[in-house]
């Protein structure tokens, strides 16, 4: 493995972690806001202005760990793999500061708010865990093969079920919130509005009881096959 790959390796795993950090400090400032006696659901009502700012913050949060794996990359499935690589050092790095600051989440199976684009998504935290493992590992599956001057194509099969793996679990993490948001008619007003009393009615008492681990799960099993299918590709090529 070649010196200038694990130099590049431990500066790009130095910013993920900072940044994993810094994304915590945001949250801790928030959180002691929002909810100084401690984060849970039902969920307090924020303003408008700051509920934008905080989309604002989400997506340039994500122009930044692409712009990481644009930087460090050589070819287009490397630069995908750095990006995947620093997304799940940083989400992980995340949970560990809020461990370390706040003493939270209680357990993996704390409920948490994950993501806000394109509408909101919730979870345990040990999925999106599970998601940023799975995600370093197809990074590795990349990178490792790229340090050593073998590049990686990878098949249209395996990004198949990679897509369709990801949509799955998108769909597990928003499947509450967005039947919330149906069964009280809100996609059919133009969408839900925090000015809207009945919407934070709604919200400010809905408490998630049961993730579809199910549903989290079959996305899992595809993307993990998609990354098998890619290793044994790599392995026969070798051979």
């Amino acid at each position: 493995m070649k010196a200038d790959f694990i130099k590049k390796t431990w500066i790009v795993l130095i910013f993920a972690v900072a940044m994993g950090f810094l994304e915590a400090i945001v949250v801790v400032y928030v959180r002691e806001l929002y909810y100084p006696d401690g984060f849970r659901f039902p969920l307090e009502l924020i303003p408008p202005k700051i509920f934008t700012i905080e989309l604002v913050r989400e997506l340039t949060t994500l122009i930044m760990l692409a712009g990481i794996g644009i930087l460090a990359g050589k070819t287009k499935p490397g630069k995908f793999a750095w990006f995947l690589f620093t997304f799940g050092i940083w989400d992980i790095t995340y949970y560990v500061a809020l461990k370390i600051f706040l003493n939270w989440p209680e357990s993996l199976l704390t409920w948490d708010i994950l993501f806000l684009i394109p509408v909101t998504w919730i979870g345990p935290v040990l999925a999106p865990v599970i998601c940023s493992i799975t995600m370093i590992l197809f990074s590795l599956l990349i990178l490792i093969p790229e340090s050593k001057n073998q590049y990686t194509k990878i098949r249209p099969t395996s990004w198949g079920l990679t897509i369709i793996g990801s949509l799955i679990i998108f769909i597990s993490f928003i499947y509450d919130y967005t039947g919330l948001m149906i069964s009280e008619g809100y996609f059919t007003k133009g969408g839900p509005s925090l000015l809207d009393p009945g919407f934070t009615d709604a919200i400010t008492s809905y408490n998630p009881e049961k993730f579809r681990w199910w549903i989290f799960i079959t996305g899992e099993i595809l993307i993990i096959s998609a990354l098998g299918n890619i290793y044994f590709h790599l392995k026969n090529r070798t051979k």
